[in-house]
């Protein structure tokens, strides 16, 4: 949709009176990693989608399309920049990528037959799952699905506005409609689900039965800073950290909705995604 950044959700132990500093690969018309005094100290020259820094210090990401990938693809990228796993995408987007054990990675592709798919190192489809989504808009389809710990994907679904999660045999065993077009979800440890609601600009939480259970919005913000709420991510110390694609910023709030920082960038950004990269500690 647009530009993207994702923070991964470690923090390290700093003194009460520290600053707070976060760290993060951002991902959308530029791709980079900033630490968090602002270095920029990684980059990579293709726009992205998704993506996350993996334990050897690789970035696997979902690249946008463009001349060399007209359906988009999913690649993984060492330190230097060489190209060692790619998946060119055979539809018009490719829109998500997760790693998964065993080394298989988690994509998604927009078309005309929207589908999310696992992939082997070599490429070979090992997975496929079609996803009930319109088809009038490619584009707004789907966005940052994520394999769950039972095997299920959930599955934000733009226009359809609705979040949905999948069996590997392609049920839908839960869903819950949105206020606004779903960009990124996120399964809580106790079940519950974040969600951020793009033009919306709020994110909401719900619980298994889909009943909201917490918000966040302009009219609980000072400035009203909400723009486009592309991402988020629940932090451990319960903090939810959200950022806006028009705005090249990233919010950090409390329980309570109190805004505790601003964090912006003049290199660009626009979404959020838990268990991703680097969040106030280098990569690992």
């Amino acid at each position: 949709m647009r530009a993207a950044v994702l923070l991964a959700s470690l923090l390290p132990a700093v003194a009460v009176a520290e600053p707070i500093t976060h760290a993060f690969l951002a991902c959308g018309g530029q791709t980079y990693i900033r630490a968090g005094n602002g270095e920029i100290t990684w980059r990579y020259p293709h726009g992205s989608r998704d993506g996350w820094v993996l334990p050897d210090g690789h970035v696997l990401l979902a690249l946008s399309k463009s001349k060399e990938y007209p359906g988009g693809a999913a690649v993984e990228v060492a330190k230097d920049g060489k190209v060692v796993f790619t998946f060119k995408g055979t539809q018009d987007e490719v829109n998500t990528v997760q790693p998964l054990d065993g080394g298989r990675v988690l994509l998604t592709e927009a078309g005309d037959r929207p589908r999310l798919l696992e992939v082997d190192r070599d490429g070979k489809i090992v997975v496929e799952l079609p996803l009930k989504a319109q088809t009038k808009d490619h584009h707004l389809q789907t966005r940052m699905a994520r394999k769950l710990a039972n095997g299920h994907y959930l599955v934000p679904q733009l226009l359809d506005k609705v979040v949905r999660e999948y069996t590997p045999k392609g049920e839908v065993v839960w869903e819950v409609k949105t206020p606004d077009m779903p960009f990124t979800a996120i399964r809580l440890d106790d079940g519950n689900t974040l969600i951020g609601c793009t033009l919306g600009n709020l994110v909401i939480e719900v619980d298994k039965a889909g009943k909201e259970v917490w918000r966040v919005t302009n009219d609980d913000l000072p400035g009203r800073p909400l723009n486009d709420c592309c991402g988020v991510q629940r932090l451990p110390n319960g903090n939810t950290v959200v950022d806006y694609a028009t705005k090249n910023t990233i919010e950090e709030v409390d329980s309570k909705g109190n805004l505790l920082q601003t964090i912006s960038s003049n290199y660009g950004f626009g979404y959020i995604q838990k268990r991703a990269t680097l969040y106030g500690a280098p990569p690992r």
